[in-house]
């Protein structure tokens, strides 16, 4: 195993993008098994030499600097889910307006009948009822 620290030794290994491609692969191995459509594993294939590439590329500077793009990307798309997520597990609970002057989203809770929210963005004050 010496021998394989060495080799790898000012490479840039496994990043997140990395981690995100071997995904991607074997979510297209997943289609072209149930699916039959031989032609989707080139991307597959494609994907994986990109994934090895990455792996064994010795510009880490550039490496590092397309990973945190993609972390940017990724973090904007999990937020969105995640938020999402949350909206739905409070839907018992809670209702969620939006204020009709900023658009922010507010939750109140539910079963308190007519009620008055005040937006804590722009003080917009607005009746609705839970």
């Amino acid at each position: 195993m010496k021998w394989l620290r060495n080799f790898m030794i000012g490479r840039n290994g496994v990043d997140q993008i990395c981690i995100a491609l071997i995904i991607a692969y074997f979510v297209i191995s997943m289609l072209v098994t149930f699916t039959g459509i031989k032609e989707l594993m080139i991307i597959g294939y494609v994907l994986w030499g990109v994934c090895l590439f990455r792996i064994l590329s010795r510009d880490v500077i550039k490496r590092r600097k397309e990973n945190m793009i993609f972390l940017q990307w990724w973090n904007k798309v999990s937020y969105k889910f995640r938020n999402k997520s949350n909206e739905v597990k409070s839907m018992k609970t809670h209702r969620i307006f939006k204020c009709p002057n900023c658009k922010l989203k507010l939750r109140v809770p539910k079963g308190k009948g007519k009620v008055t929210i005040t937006c804590s963005r722009c003080k917009t004050e607005f009746s609705k009822r839970t």
